[in-house]
């Protein structure tokens, strides 16, 4: 690491298993997830050392994900006001630590353990001690989050995060994308949710496996399909067959999948894809919907994962 890494120390993590080497780079500052391999394989996309994540590449957002409008809500009658971070759009956006460095908690080769704390100030008047574990498997990356309120009193809060995936040298427009939602969250010029609509039959329905080249979304999904470990999975699935998948948890089950056409990659801009996993959607400080709430010395712990699975043609 050089002394001036935006994102600061970089945390090199190495697994053999299977005759297969998954490899990965978990930032400093959010704890954030900059590089992915499987097998010299690339599944998530990544960003210089010496830049800033590109449109939130990787990082983890507590104590909320994606925006809170105006960074205005209301606790016990009382307005709250946040601090602005989104001035376009004048939101709160990304919760509280994109841009604070994480604590190593435990480093070991193939996985690495980081902590941060949510202190009282505009808007948040409560004490987060947070996690974020970052560990290497056979076929890819699973994460798990924690969250403990060190009070005093009852705090809200959500999780998420947001990688940025792909299939190794694919070009990203001829992959196929799958998730099977039923339900999504429409929203304002702001980026705020105003209501929700079934998906089915629209443009953005993605249980057919589109080309991610058609697409153009910037959405929130929930009510979506569970398999019988109640994960919900979102797949990216190359011409070979070859495919990365995101796997949540139970205690995530909202998605935010977005195709920005402008994300640097080896200094050009074009396509990619993200898919967000998150504990509640958008303003969720303000609607309540999704937003999980932990009495004093309380803790809750999510997981969400990524792997990958070579050619079948």
């Amino acid at each position: 690491m050089t002394d001036t890494a935006p994102t600061g120390e970089q945390y090199h993590l190495t697994l053999d298993a299977a005759g297969t080497t998954v490899t990965a780079i978990v930032t400093e500052v959010a704890g954030g997830l900059r590089a992915l391999e499987v097998g010299g394989v690339a599944i998530a996309e990544t960003f210089a050392e010496h830049e800033t994540p590109p449109s939130a590449c990787g990082i983890t957002l507590v104590p909320w994900p994606n925006r809170v409008d105006g960074g205005t809500w209301t606790l016990d009658g009382q307005t709250q006001q946040l601090d602005i971070t989104e001035v376009a759009k004048g939101n709160a956006s990304h919760g509280l630590l994109r841009y604070t460095p994480y604590r190593p908690v435990s480093v070991e080769p193939h996985a690495v353990t980081q902590s941060a704390s949510v202190f009282p100030q505009h808007g948040w008047p409560f004490r987060l001690d947070t996690t974020v574990r970052h560990e290497l498997v056979a076929d890819g990356l699973v994460v798990t989050h924690t969250i403990t309120n060190r009070g005093p009193g009852r705090a809200p809060f959500a999780v998420g995060s947001h990688p940025f995936f792909r299939v190794g040298d694919h070009d990203p427009a001829t992959l196929t994308v799958t998730l099977d939602a039923a339900t999504r969250f429409e929203t304002n010029v702001r980026s705020i949710p105003v209501g929700t609509s079934p998906v089915a039959g629209t443009p953005f329905d993605l249980s057919g496996s589109p080309v991610l080249g058609d697409l153009d979304i910037d959405a929130c999904y929930r009510d979506i399909a569970t398999d019988d470990q109640g994960r919900r999975h979102t797949r990216l699935t190359a011409p070979d067959g070859s495919s990365t998948t995101m796997w949540q948890d139970a205690n995530f089950p909202y998605v935010q999948v977005f195709t920005p056409r402008n994300f640097p990659r080896d200094g050009v801009k074009g396509l990619a894809f993200a898919a967000e996993p998150m504990t509640a959607p958008a303003n969720a400080l303000a609607s309540g919907e999704g937003l999980r709430w932990l009495d004093e010395g309380e803790t809750w712990s999510g997981t969400w994962g990524v792997t990958y699975a070579g050619p079948t043609a």
